[in-house]
């Protein structure tokens, strides 16, 4: 018994192997928590000083420029200094954009203005960071141990992603909106301090500096290789089709169910939160992209399923299983990225990453909203998760090689172990 159920829990590999893994985790741990402190108070502030819910969905608009532009640059950053240094900087900025929001909420009569600025900051910080971040995983943690780290990020940015949310409701609610800030300042702190003890992780001797042609570079190189293709391009269609949650009041309205609109937010993440604490069995699996094309397409059926339902505790079902099959994909990606690009892209094609599950959501709630405004709530949702599924098919016939991919024999993978285990030996 005792055999069979740690093969299903999550495989615990990287935190017993490497140092700076569970520095990272626990840093991300307390960053995430912070950080969605900020992200629930902002926004309910906006709601607070305009009345207006254009004026919170503005919010999308300010923050997708910054995270195209900086996250494409922070790719090419990261490649080229420190990933250490580009995490702790930026790290810092954020803590002193929380500290502008905390100052703005104290004034007799808060100011709009600089919340929509903090907002594009804190999306151009990310934009710099995430790169930095995800291609410091490939150096840190075992070839072998990829999938089992990204499960166990996973799990942590799930549980802080339920937690953080209704901590923050009540914060807001009963202390106003200054102590989320505080929250949020004194998270950051403690993240930079974890992150002062990261082992330094220079650039390669050959690194190019930050420019448009090594970003140019690094899509080269994505676009000659129809495994990552296919990551990117069924992400981007599965996020487009069918990400619902802007319309999910709409949608308790319909099923009689106001009540439920928590629950409603709140159920991918239980969904994933469950996948993540299963995924032992994850660690053995060779054929990621079985994972990827699999998990993508169970999010659309439960998806479709969600809208096609009237009773409530079934479309909550659905949202659960559809965010398992989020959650299922997405390791399959992060394993693919992470043992097949070589060292000198990794940070480029991370700001690449980036904006493929970054951009797909912002454009997924456009099509929702614009689709219920023509065929009402529900088809909405329903057809978004049928042309999900359509997608996915599609996109395997065009580009098998993702459903073929093999991490025993793909050459990329193939060769990404052996620079990995020369750079151990040699450490």
């Amino acid at each position: 018994m005792t055999s069979k159920l740690s093969s299903v829990l999550p495989d615990l590999s990287p935190w017993r192997s490497s140092r700076d893994f569970r520095l990272l985790w626990i840093q991300g741990l307390v960053t995430t928590f912070a950080s969605f402190m900020a992200m629930v108070a902002l926004p309910l502030q906006i709601k607070d000083l305009t009345g207006s819910p254009f004026a919170v969905g503005a919010m999308g608009a300010v923050e997708l420029v910054p995270l195209v532009v900086f996250g494409l640059y922070g790719g090419a950053l990261a490649d080229a200094v420190d990933r250490r240094r580009v995490i702790l900087w930026t790290e810092a900025g954020l803590g002193l954009l929380a500290a502008i929001l905390l100052v703005n909420s104290l004034l007799p009569q808060p100011l709009l203005w600089p919340l929509y600025v903090v907002a594009a900051g804190v999306s151009a910080a990310a934009g710099l960071q995430r790169p930095a971040l995800d291609s410091l995983l490939a150096r840190i943690v075992p070839h072998d141990q990829q999938t089992a780290a990204a499960a166990l990020n996973a799990l942590r940015w799930q549980v802080a992603a339920v937690a953080a949310p209704a901590a923050a409701g009540l914060v807001v609610a009963y202390a106003g909106h200054a102590p989320s800030y505080g929250v949020t300042i004194a998270g950051l702190a403690v993240s930079v301090l974890l992150c002062l003890r990261l082992a330094p992780a220079p650039p390669s001797h050959d690194a190019q500096k930050p420019s448009l042609r090594g970003i140019a570079e690094g899509a080269r190189y994505a676009w000659s290789r129809p495994v990552l293709l296919g990551t990117y391009a069924i992400d981007l269609a599965a996020m487009f089709f069918a990400f619902p949650n802007t319309i999910f009041p709409f949608l308790a309205d319909e099923l009689e169910a106001q009540w439920a609109l928590g629950l409603m937010y709140a159920a991918g993440s239980v969904g994933s939160v469950l996948l993540s604490l299963t995924s032992g069995w994850t660690s053995r699996v060779r054929r990621h992209g079985l994972l990827v094309v699999f998990g993508a397409a169970g999010w659309g059926a439960a998806i479709a399923a969600a809208g096609w339902f009237s009773n409530v505790w079934l479309v909550l079902l659905c949202l659960v299983a559809a965010g398992a099959g989020d959650m299922l994909s997405g390791l399959g990606r992060s394993t693919i990225w992470n043992q097949t690009i070589p060292e000198s892209l990794r940070g480029r094609l991370a700001g690449i990453e980036v904006l493929s599950y970054s951009v797909g959501p912002q454009l997924g709630q456009v099509r929702a909203g614009a689709m219920a405004g023509w065929t009402g709530t529900r088809p909405a949702i329903w057809s978004g998760g049928l042309a999900c599924l359509a997608s996915v098919a599609a996109l395997t016939v065009v580009l098998p090689k993702l459903v073929t991919y093999d991490a025993t024999t793909d050459e990329d993978a193939v060769r990404r172990r052996a620079q990995h285990e020369d750079a151990s030996a040699t450490a």
